[in-house]
Parts: structure tokens; sequence; C-alpha cells
């Protein structure tokens, strides 16, 4: 997003993606309405929901026996008022294709970095290496890491990281879907487990809150037991659990929850997972990372194409999102301490937690969850130009 926002102002981008495609299973898939808007912004917003995804106007989970809805996005005043669950693959290709129409727009697949170029205290480049062995020296102006929570930027660049920690991760499996299925995404809570569910068009993607470190445990009790817990927790598959024939079907995610102290060095700067991993609750991730590229192009674009882009200029990025993300993730830790850790630790019966009651007995209120989840605490806006010449 960050390149392809450089590029449209007429900047040249090299973006590097050390896979040869997109394609990958249980990536962060939620749309939210943020980056809708910012789809609309861009005008490009029909044509991007033209790809393949499900709008969802409501989350719900069910506590034990009963059910509530916990965020209604139809309340929120934004264009979108839905998430859109589309494959991760689709929304990264749709902007690479959207990209490569500015001529200063450079994506290289099966290329890595390895290492940053340094020269006089400054970040000017990366070593980067190619799937066939090549080893290439890529220089910069400004080198952004934008990968991911095991960053090789940010471990080369020394960066601090405050690990704030999580009690679970999450087991990521796939189940078909039938047409008589219920149609909403849904949670379900009960003694001592938290199941997500994910409406994808023809099958479900599954995700089951585990303790940290928990999975081993769960190896050695054996792939059947997993199914029967699946089956337990949502009835409707018991005749499709089977289709998780072994662990291979099953994917792990290390749930982690930290940020850097500091997000840049001269000539460097991190965004998303990068300098700041989010925990998987209300799905945010994704839409942090997108607000954190629309800031950092519109604060750099400036410094960037008169060539004077600053240590100064990059902690104004991070003072621009350092708000929203301790925001976010102390809202996702309380979440985890007060309803995910003791409901992993119980062995009794589940109900709603009264903070969440508030929700069946004031339908408006399903507005406030609504509106922290699609939209964020400091949503971004696009303020870089267009240059087409």
């Amino acid at each position: 997003m960050l390149g392809f926002l450089l590029a449209r102002g007429g900047l040249k981008v090299v973006v590097i993606e050390k896979h040869g495609d997109f394609l990958r299973d249980f990536r962060g898939d939620t749309v939210h309405p943020s980056t809708l808007e910012l789809m609309h912004e861009l005008g490009v917003l029909d044509e991007f929901l033209a790809r393949p995804h499900q709008a969802v106007s409501q989350f719900g989970g069910g506590f034990g026996d009963e059910q509530i809805i916990l965020a209604d996005f139809s309340r929120i005043n934004q264009r979108c008022k839905y998430i859109a669950f589309m494959p991760q693959w689709h929304f990264l290709d749709f902007l690479a294709e959207k990209a490569r129409q500015y001529r200063g727009f450079s994506l290289r697949m099966n290329t890595q970095a390895v290492d940053l170029i340094q020269e006089e205290g400054r970040t000017v480049g990366v070593v980067a290496r190619t799937d066939d062995g090549q080893t290439l020296r890529i220089k910069a102006d400004l080198v952004v890491g934008a990968d991911g929570r095991a960053s090789i930027v940010r471990e080369r660049a020394k960066l601090e990281v405050i690990d704030i920690g999580a009690p679970m991760d999450v087991l990521w499996m796939r189940v078909s879907r039938k047409l008589q299925d219920p149609l909403e995404t849904l949670g379900r809570v009960s003694a001592g487990a938290i199941f997500i569910m994910l409406n994808r068009g023809d099958f479900w993607q599954c995700g089951l809150v585990i303790p940290k470190g928990g999975l081993r445990a769960l190896q050695d009790e054996g792939i059947e037991s997993l199914r029967r817990r699946i089956a337990s927790l949502a009835p409707f598959t018991s005749d499709r659990v089977s289709e998780l024939s072994s662990w291979d079907d099953i994917k792990l995610l290390t749930v982690k929850v930290d940020r850097l102290r500091t997000w840049y060095r001269n000539g460097l700067l991190c965004v998303g997972d990068a300098a700041h991993a989010m925990s998987p609750v209300g799905g945010v991730g994704i839409n942090l990372a997108i607000q954190d590229a629309v800031a950092a192009a519109n604060i750099l674009y400036e410094p960037l194409k008169e060539g004077r882009c600053s240590e100064d200029d990059l902690r104004r990025v991070q003072e621009r999102r350092t708000f929203p993300t301790r925001m976010t993730q102390g809202l996702q830790i309380a979440i985890q301490n007060v309803i995910i850790k003791p409901t992993l630790e119980s062995d009794k019966p589940i109900s709603v937690p009264w903070p969440l009651r508030i929700f069946q007995l004031v339908p408006r209120a399903r507005a406030i969850p609504a509106k922290i989840m699609g939209v964020g605490f400091r949503p971004e806006h696009i303020r870089t130009p267009e240059v087409t010449s």
C-alpha cells in the first residue's frame, strides 16, 4: 500500500516479496470499513469489491447456550457499513495491479531482504537474495520494513522490541460449508474453549484458540480428539470434521503482541506488524498496517520527493501512529485478560460476561465495538497526489 501511494505520487519505489505469489492460507483476510473508505478515496472501491469477498455487517458470539450480537457495523458512519472478508492474496494482487500502472513502481517477487546496507550511520539500502541464488544490492533514500512480526529488517536494524505477551495461540483450519449452515460469522465460547468460524462462501475458516504453547498437548491426544472438540463446539459440522485428516491440515498461529520502542533509524522505518505485532482479537492487524502506510505516505511524500527525508520526519510517523497502536493493543490485552485467559482456564459452564450484556440490552451500544473494530482510534485519509505524467 505504501509503495502504491508513493509511486502514485510520482516517486520511484521497489517492493520486494520473498515468495513467488501472494497465495497463503489463513492470513488476515478482514478488510474493515476504514480500509474500504481508503479504496473509495483512491477511486477504486467498486473495482475492488468486484473481487471475491463476503460482506459481514454484524459479528456475534455464542456463550454457552446464549447467542448475542457484539458489533453492528450498520450503525457506524462509514460508506461501507460492513467488514469485507476477502482472501488476502486478492487484496495484495489488486494493490500490485494498481501500483503497476505507475512507471515508478517495481515489484520483485522471489526476492528476500537478508541484510541492510549502512553508510556513515545511515541505512541506504538492502541486500536481497533471489530464489535462484542471485545477490542484489538495492539502494534507496528510505528502507521500509513491512516484513511482519518476524521482521528481518527490524532485527538487522537492532530495534528494541517491547514484548507485551499473549496467553493464547490459534489453530487455523478449514471445514466445508453447506447451504443449510448458518450464514453469519460466528464466535463460540464454552468451558475451556473459544472457537471462531468465518464464512468464506464454500468453506468455513475456523480458528480454535488454545493456551499459549498448548499444541503439543493436543497432538498427544490425537487428531480424533480435536475433531470431537470441534464437533461439540459447532455441532452442525459433525459430519465434516473428518475432512481434518491429519495435523498437516492444521496451521498454528503463534500469537504475539509487541511493539518497537522506536520504529525508525536514520534512513529506515518499520510499519505494520514489523513495528507492532497485533493479537488476532478483532482482526484489526491488517487494517492498522494499512493506516500506518497511509500515514507514512502522507508525512514522507514531500520529504522523499525533495530528497530530504530525515529522522525527524520518520519520528513524525511514529508519533502519528503511536496512539492508535497503544489503544488497540491495550484493548486487546484487556480482552485477553478479562475474557480469553479465564475462559481457557475454566472447566465450568460459560455464560455471557456481564460487560457484554449491555449489547443485548441496548442494541445501539453495538455501534461502539463496531466503530473501534471497523474504523479504529485514528483513521487516516489519502493526502498524497496522483501524478500521471
